[in-house]
């Protein structure tokens, strides 16, 4: 029996499984209006077309997350207390 993609959590979901714009609104918890302003101001994850429908990969959007993650750090670190 084959489970639907939906019900396979983002951690186990394969590098090449093709995403669409909506379900990675789903999985960042944002709304798709706002994935789309990403895009179209360049900051968001990559996407592509095949035919007229958006796609971005499960690995694409992985590394994507990750920047925001290593972005998000401060470059100098927090001094230490003595």
């Amino acid at each position: 029996m084959n489970k639907n993609p939906v019900d396979v959590p983002f951690h186990a979901r394969h590098e090449d499984e093709l995403l669409t714009l909506d379900e990675v609104a789903e999985i960042l918890m944002t709304s798709p209006n706002t994935v789309r302003w990403w895009r179209q101001i360049g900051t968001g994850p990559d996407f592509f077309k095949i035919g007229r429908r958006l796609y971005t990969t499960v690995g694409d959007l992985r590394r994507w997350i990750r920047e925001q993650r290593l972005a998000s750090q401060p470059v100098i670190g927090r001094p230490k207390a003595v």
